[in-house]
């Protein structure tokens, strides 16, 4: 049961006081009756706001193909970001909808969405080992051994205190590689190449945990239940 002034706002409608303004217009209901009073407490599934239910009014999950040339920031002095996507209503709710971990500017690839703070920490957590499958291209070969060195867990990059999780290196071509991670350090995967001579020149993200793509087309995103993921991990359910 939430206020109704709140879960106008909070849904991204309109602000606190217009949705009182809402309320006494009458363009509100709840279980089929109009209310004058703005702050009553009533179920979101029994609001209606001009006849239509509440938009997702239990949250946010969605998977995304970010276009590069986008950043996952809210901060508007880092440019152009991947909410400018969704619909404008969406990107007023609070809490925010934001993504799970980030993907730099220059990486595509899936990219998951929520307004769940909850499912955003567990889903980021190392201890869940969420694997996400990158494909990179270098700029030339990578050393010889390369792949037993990221396998071993005990590349040390700079500025870190720990040493990064085991991670699986596949070349599908000379200068091809797909990397699984388990963890998301900053700029991980540029900087895993980097300190072995190699500069990433392009980088996707093709899987995160059993989630892929598909045909999605960047820029468009699917929604997913918000029960996709188990609470007690970040394992899907089947």
């Amino acid at each position: 049961m939430r206020r109704l002034d709140q879960l106008l706002a909070n849904l991204g409608y309109c602000s606190r006081r217009e949705a009182r303004d809402w309320v006494r217009a009458g363009r509100v209901t709840v279980g089929g009756r109009a209310v004058s009073d703005f702050g009553a407490k009533a179920d979101p599934a029994e609001v209606r706001v001009d006849g239509a239910p509440l938009d997702h009014p239990d949250g946010l999950l969605l998977l995304l193909h970010k276009p590069i040339g986008l950043v996952c920031s809210h901060d508007e002095r880092e440019g152009p970001n991947v909410y400018s996507l969704l619909p404008e209503r969406w990107r007023r709710r609070n809490p925010l909808v934001t993504s799970v971990g980030r993907l730099d500017k220059d990486t595509s690839g899936l990219l998951l969405l929520t307004d769940q703070s909850e499912l955003v920490h567990r889903l980021t957590s190392p201890k869940h080992k969420v694997p996400k499958i990158y494909q990179a291209t270098l700029d030339r070969e990578p050393p010889a051994g390369l792949a037993g060195l990221f396998a071993a867990g005990t590349l040390q990059l700079d500025g870190e205190k720990a040493p990064c999780a085991p991670a699986v290196l596949r070349m599908t071509a000379p200068r091809t590689a797909e990397l699984t991670l388990t963890e998301g350090k900053y700029h991980q995967v540029r900087r895993m190449f980097a300190s072995q001579g190699c500069t990433v020149l392009t980088l996707h993200r093709s899987r995160f945990g059993e989630l892929q793509l598909g045909d999605l087309a960047p820029g468009q995103w699917h929604e997913l239940p918000l029960d996709y993921f188990s609470a007690d991990g970040a394992v899907p359910h089947r």
